[in-house]
């Protein structure tokens, strides 16, 4: 996608068309906090994401510059994935729909407010 490829000129439609879709966010989430740099690992997740949804979105996070694939095995070639300086941006954003989920959708597993999580609970 390029700046010609928007749907929109406005900067809320424009970022939706990246990370707006289903999948994307909680890709950056897994990379972000669990500690999922793989692709099997990411694809292990409670949500199951389908295999050609999580290699599409992947590419698209690399191609904005919000992952970075590096090699980690040569045969067969496997790939490792991480946040780049502009994928940990995100943060914020997470934290506050995590924040907005946890306050109106009855809770989670992780209270950004509190920092307490369902498994250090017991």
């Amino acid at each position: 996608m390029t700046r010609k490829d928007f749907r929109s000129n406005c900067s809320i439609g424009r970022t939706l068309d990246i990370v707006g879709d289903r999948w994307t966010l909680l890709i950056v989430r897994d990379l972000m906090w669990h500690g999922k740099h793989t692709f099997g690992a990411i694809q292990n997740s409670a949500e199951r994401v389908p295999t050609n949804i999580l290699a599409d979105r992947l590419k698209r996070l690399e191609e904005w510059g919000l992952v970075r694939r590096e090699a980690y095995q040569e045969r067969p070639i496997r790939y490792g994935y991480d946040l780049t300086e502009a994928g940990r941006s995100l943060e914020p954003l997470l934290l506050e729909i995590m924040a907005w989920g946890h306050d109106r959708l009855g809770g989670g597993r992780y209270d950004p407010t509190t920092g307490k999580s369902w498994d250090a609970e017991g």
